[in-house]
């Protein structure tokens, strides 16, 4: 038997296990493991797990799993891990970080952090479907009422559709509120069910409603809370991309693994 010392964090209630791997003792090849840690009846429960190791050109990388063992960008995790590296003095209130998409830079502000993505350059429409990789690919379908339609259901019949079931693809169902805000429910690959929120899901989100009149920020209201996403765009392409929310620790504890 093992004891891992962790501490769980959410992010518009977007949850992650982290834990401190600068000492490289979590085994990160043991997928098993990290199915066991997200388990909710059986482990500590959790949307992801997400390490923090050292960078040689950073402040820290960020290494982030979903369930199911995969990985992906996660900006909500992403989040979360700048407010981790701050509790654990890695950090001050600004960052420069490592994600499996490269470097990304992040301040924080009380409980906010203002994560800023890669630009945004191309985009596919599907009919009147959009898809959108900010980080991870994101099919967005916007829908009369979130409240009437069945995420999982609906998620799963696009996420394993014949053209996206090897990869996968994250489903996010808009309802517009007004000019500059959305309702947004969450397929997430990975996860294979809905999630509270999905950072790189309400960013797709928001550069979707750009495409659709001139806006430079977008609230998005999903099931966890409240984010805005900032923008600026410029012949279709999408820079100075920020996921704005917060972040917070739940609680901290040990396992036996």
């Amino acid at each position: 038997m093992a004891t891992i010392s962790f501490y769980k964090y959410q992010g518009t209630g977007n949850d992650f296990v982290m834990i401190d791997n600068r000492d490289q003792r979590f085994d990160k090849s043991n997928l098993s493991l990290i199915s066991h840690l997200c388990d909710r009846r059986f482990g500590i429960g959790a949307d992801g797990v997400i390490l923090i190791e050292e960078s040689a050109s950073s402040d820290f990388e960020m290494i982030y799993f979903n369930p199911d063992g995969s990985q992906s960008l996660c900006g909500n995790g992403s989040r979360c891990a700048v407010m981790f590296a701050c509790f654990l003095q890695i950090i001050e209130d600004e960052t420069a970080f490592m994600a499996i998409d490269g470097e990304h830079t992040a301040r924080i502000d009380g409980d906010l952090v203002h994560l800023k993505m890669h630009d945004v350059e191309s985009y596919e429409e599907i009919g009147e479907d959009y898809l959108i990789d900010t980080g991870s690919p994101h099919y967005i379908k916007y829908v009369e009422s979130i409240d009437t339609i069945d995420p999982i259901a609906e998620g799963r019949s696009i996420r394993y559709s014949e053209r996206f079931s090897e990869k996968g693809v994250n489903v996010n169902f808009l309802e517009k509120v007004n000019t500059n805000t959305l309702n947004i429910r969450t397929y997430e690959r990975g996860v294979e069910g809905e999630t509270l929120s999905c950072g790189t899901g309400c960013t797709a989100a928001a550069l979707s409603l750009g495409l659709q009149q001139e806006l430079a920020s977008v609230n998005l209201q999903a099931q966890g809370g409240l984010l805005r996403v900032d923008f600026k765009k410029e012949n279709g392409r999408f820079s100075n991309i920020y996921l704005i929310g917060p972040a917070k620790a739940v609680f901290q504890g040990q396992i036996e693994v």
